[in-house]
């Protein structure tokens, strides 16, 4: 008898649907066939040991399985369940008819539970696309699956819940959440605040004028100055997920198999801190089996990479193009797959080897030269990449002692959302463009040209500090951005020069 069960598979952050076809003949054997990893073929053991442990004797005849479509890999143990599934309803204990209205995920143990696997949001996605009325899950990812409306999600802590349920002989309801109060309720929580930052005005501006306009920065200072501590409280002050961005966010995570248990929708952007000795490939992505790299998994989120001359060369140099496309496209022997990357660069670094070059108080040690090889180990091009370069002073101490609370972080994300407003109206019409970090040079011209007075310091900065065309562009860019925080239609000389002022190693 011959049965189809419905599954899906993971292609980069999307899933894609997989026919599950069992036909049981005369004989004795197993075999799986399309292109099943050494993970699916060992699925034999696992089911039959869970069938043993939910009193049901593993119908000895021959079984074939056909993953289709046949000419695509299929990797991981998510197809344990509707593969079991399959077998138990060609040997007709299992209503194979209403397989037909199910999509299936899940991987089995030994004793017949059923254990939480990666992607359930893309695939819960993709169930409904295709119609299926019903999804059934593990239990762990039930919460993940529910988000997505419009589809019957169910979640099964064992096989035997599943063979009752497609029986038919199950009570259990679909599972449903209030995704958009759950999400609002989220949004507002953060573990740190500006209002503990003593003085630091300054970094504090530039800050919001990066969360403002979506701009990469860089934060030189010597060490003890506050830029790692400052750095954590930016989450606090970026604009809220839109629905759109945390779906995508979550699907990025679930793929990567990084949402607890439990987890529903991500309401908080992502704050990735890789460690220097991170890899190429743990940053960007890949693998044997391919999976988002840091880059992706700071999507719609901060990556933030402290120390950052402290990185290999190679490391560096690899994200020149995510930070221009803002999507990375992997491409190995077996497969070529593309990882949304659209993240907000955030870096800092010492002044130079010991830290303390252009100190108030304390001196300097280094050997002439180690300065500006310390400092050439970030190359031009990547520099030119990241639209803000300040210094961080250290506090004095009659700043750190005041009692005096320093502004809120509410208070600044207010003045975020609202430049993030105007940027949404200004790009509506523009497919992929939601800040002015995005602007292309046909909207440079367009919104960010400045005016005569404007012009005419920006070519005299530019002529005296021998700046590059990339540089010209991300000026105007934070330009537009300060423009936006104070309400102003146009780009004016003074918005100019402090854009100018946040280009602090091309002044040195």
């Amino acid at each position: 008898m011959l049965t189809k069960v419905f599954s899906a598979s993971i292609e980069g952050i999307d899933a894609f649907p997989i026919t599950i076809e069992t036909v049981v003949e005369r004989g004795v054997s197993f075999t799986v066939v399309g292109m099943a990893d050494t993970a699916v073929k060992e699925a034999y053991q696992r089911i039959v040991s869970a069938l043993a442990q939910s009193g049901i004797t593993f119908p000895h005849r021959r079984t074939v399985i056909n993953l289709a479509p046949a000419d695509i890999r299929k990797e991981g143990a998510s197809f344990d369940l509707p593969m079991a599934l399959g077998i138990l309803a060609s040997n007709e204990l299992v209503d194979g008819s209403v397989l037909k209205d199910y999509m299936i995920t899940g991987e089995l143990s030994l004793d017949g539970s059923v254990l939480p696997v990666r992607g359930v949001l893309p695939i819960a996605i993709k169930a409904r696309e295709l119609g299926f009325r019903r999804l059934i899950v593990p239990k762990a990812n039930v919460t993940e699956a529910a988000v997505v409306n419009r589809i019957e999600v169910f979640g099964v802590d064992n096989l035997t819940e599943a063979v009752d349920l497609i029986n038919g002989k199950s009570d259990a309801a679909p599972f449903v959440i209030n995704t958009r109060e759950l999400f609002a309720r989220g949004a507002q929580d953060f573990d740190f605040d500006f209002s503990e930052v003593k003085g630091q005005e300054a970094v504090k501006r530039a800050f919001e004028v990066a969360c403002a306009g979506g701009h990469n920065i860089l934060l030189v200072g010597s060490p003890g100055s506050g830029k790692s501590m400052m750095a954590k409280r930016l989450p606090s002050i970026l604009p809220p997920l839109t629905m759109q961005e945390a779906l995508e966010t979550t699907k990025i995570h679930s793929v990567a198999g990084k949402l607890a248990k439990g987890a529903m929708l991500m309401t908080r952007r992502p704050f990735r801190t890789p460690h220097h000795t991170v890899s190429p490939v743990a940053l960007v992505g890949g693998g044997t089996s391919p999976q988002p790299g840091e880059i992706s998994l700071a999507n719609n989120g901060i990556l933030y990479l402290d120390e950052f001359p402290e990185f290999s060369r190679q490391v560096l140099e690899v994200m020149r193009q995510p930070l221009e496309d803002r999507c990375i496209t992997v491409s190995r022997a077996k497969y070529t797959v593309t990882y949304p990357a659209s993240f907000m660069l955030v870096a800092s670094m010492n002044p130079c080897p010991c830290g303390y070059y252009g100190h108030p108080l304390k001196r300097c040690t280094c050997m002439p030269g180690q300065v500006a090889k310390y400092m050439n180990r970030i190359s031009g091009p990547l520099l030119d990449r990241i639209d803000i370069q300040i210094e961080v002073q250290p506090v004095a101490f009659d700043e750190m002692a005041t009692s005096v609370p320093s502004e809120s972080s509410a208070s600044i994300r207010e003045r975020v959302i609202a430049a993030r407003e105007i940027q949404q109206k200004r790009y509506a019409g523009e497919k992929g463009i939601y800040c002015n970090a995005q602007m292309n040079s046909r909207l440079l011209h367009q919104y960010a040209w400045p005016d005569p007075k404007g012009m005419a310091k920006l070519k005299e900065r530019m002529e005296r500090l021998n700046m590059s065309a990339r540089a010209f562009d991300r000026i105007l860019r934070v330009a537009r951005t300060i423009a936006d925080l104070d309400s102003s239609p146009g780009v004016e000389s003074r918005h100019i020069s402090e854009a100018i002022g946040y280009r602090s190693l091309d002044r040195s």
